[in-house]
């Protein structure tokens, strides 16, 4: 008689555990258990637990030195400077050399991490059995006991060399954002508010380069005009007239609606800014008989005659008119800059 045809209460013990392996072997859903667990090279041996260390301090370092390089490169380097990187040809020195030491900087403080939690940091694994959510008790300090185990086992007191490089890789990092924050506005200077226009600056022409009279601007045309000495040689030009350009309208005094306008003309020549308040493209259509002035770009339309403020389209606000007199040559001159910020609105405009 097999020893199959042996019930199995009467077999063996040798071949019980046999065939009892063999039964939790074809039950799929029978509990593995864990493997044995393999000691790590530097849970038995101090030089490599010391050589991990030397290296998870190493990156933290580089991570520092990095961080030191970002600010630097922020610092020295000039935005239109350009360097050739193959594969990707000519781009900005200063976009690559911040995106590289932050990157390094970044990528050195979590590679640090990894390597000593995988080399250092305690790596027994323990089963927890499910519980319920709410915590008992006995489970929070549990959890403060796990804590405190995690935190001695990780050797972050003994391994002063990792604590004090972490310390400083994690401290200068977020001095990369705080440099950053110079670029979320115009600095001090101010540099949106204000235009090339000055009180006694004569207008000129943009076509004939010519300072004008009251008596070059014809009733119903628009005449275009910059601050008097910009020369369109200069190297600033386009940066300058971006702000200061102006348009000139002749308007009859008993058609101007606004107040100040009609006090900030002269024998009803307006001065406003060219500038579109939506998008800051360049206001050139003019309508004669209704005074309005439509920008190409989305339409928005602005009434001279009152005031230049929006009466369709997505300009935000009116046009800023600067204030107009004449010298005592009978030139247009200026009596200051613009009243507002000329163009679109900007997140510090109030």
């Amino acid at each position: 008689m097999s020893s199959q045809d042996i019930p199995e209460e009467n077999l063996p013990a040798e071949q019980e555990a046999a065939h009892g392996s063999v039964a939790v072997k074809d039950d799929p859903f029978a509990d593995p258990g864990l493997p044995e667990h393999e000691h790590r090279v530097q849970d038995i041996d101090e030089r490599a637990a010391r050589r991990s260390e030397r290296v998870v301090a190493m990156l933290f370092t580089i991570s520092m030195l990095a961080t030191v390089g970002f600010i630097a490169s922020y610092v020295t380097l000039d935005v239109d400077k350009s360097i050739y990187v193959f594969p990707l040809g000519h781009i900005s020195a200063l976009n690559f050399a911040l995106g590289m030491t932050l990157g390094v900087a970044l990528f050195c403080i979590g590679a640090g991490a990894v390597h000593w939690a995988r080399t250092l940091m305690s790596d027994v694994e323990v089963a927890s059995e499910r519980h319920p959510i709410e915590a008992e008790p006995e489970v929070k300090a549990q959890v403060l006991s796990d804590f405190a185990d995690g935190a001695r086992e990780s050797q972050f007191g003994r391994r002063k060399l990792i604590r004090n490089t972490l310390f400083g890789a994690l401290a200068l990092v977020p001095l990369s954002g705080v440099v950053l924050l110079r670029d979320l506005g115009p600095l001090p200077e101010k540099k949106l508010r204000t235009t090339a226009w000055k009180k006694g600056l004569k207008l000129v022409n943009m076509n004939t380069n010519e300072p004008l009279r009251p008596s070059d601007i014809a009733v119903g045309s628009l005449t275009f005009a910059k601050p008097e000495g910009l020369e369109e040689h200069d190297e600033d030009f386009q940066t300058v007239m971006a702000k200061a350009a102006l348009m000139l309208v002749r308007i009859q005094p008993g058609n101007i609606k606004d107040k100040q306008e009609l006090a900030w003309a002269h024998e009803g020549v307006v001065a406003y800014s060219k500038i579109c308040t939506h998008v800051g493209c360049p206001i050139s259509l003019y309508e004669q008989q209704t005074h309005h002035v439509l920008c190409p770009c989305h339409q928005s339309t602005f009434d001279l005659s009152d005031g230049a403020r929006v009466i369709f389209g997505p300009a935000g606000h009116a046009l800023p008119q600067l204030h107009i007199d004449v010298d005592d040559e009978g030139y247009l001159v200026a009596q200051g800059d613009f009243a507002e910020p000329v163009g679109p609105a900007f997140w510090e405009r109030g």
